[in-house]
């Protein structure tokens, strides 16, 4: 039973992370987890339709339900923001899908999410 999928809205590039790896690393084997990377437009269009909010988001996640949930990553969004932050393009995008798991994970903005952060980032040498 495949437990993470990974699709591309569009010819993008994705770097080459061990995303099935960090998910099994935080939710476990049994969790299922679709990753896409999409376009400015349709995160647009996501977050809007889902938050209310109207702004282009770098990365959203939603539980589908216990055991499955689905990650966004605006890959033109992060490779902006990555530079404030000190990292590498493919380093933001891979603590961006670290963040979105912890979402799913359960957790909210807090000392505690920024702490596994940290540790994940460590683990899988993202910089």
């Amino acid at each position: 039973m495949e437990t993470f999928a990974l699709t591309a809205s569009k010819t993008t590039y994705f770097p080459p992370l061990p995303y099935a790896q960090i998910k099994d690393d935080i939710l476990g084997k049994k969790y299922s987890v679709s990753l896409a990377f999409i376009g400015k437009t349709k995160a647009q269009q996501l977050n809007l339709e889902h938050r209310k909010k109207s702004y282009v988001p770098n990365v959203l996640s939603f539980p589908l339900d216990d055991q499955n949930g689905e990650i966004f990553i605006t890959p033109s969004v992060a490779k902006t923001e990555a530079k404030k932050f000190s990292m590498t393009v493919d380093g933001y995008i891979g603590f961006l899908f670290i963040h979105a798991l912890l979402h799913l994970k359960g957790l909210d903005h807090s000392d505690t999410m920024d702490k596994a952060e940290q540790k994940y980032c460590k683990k899988y040498n993202l910089q």
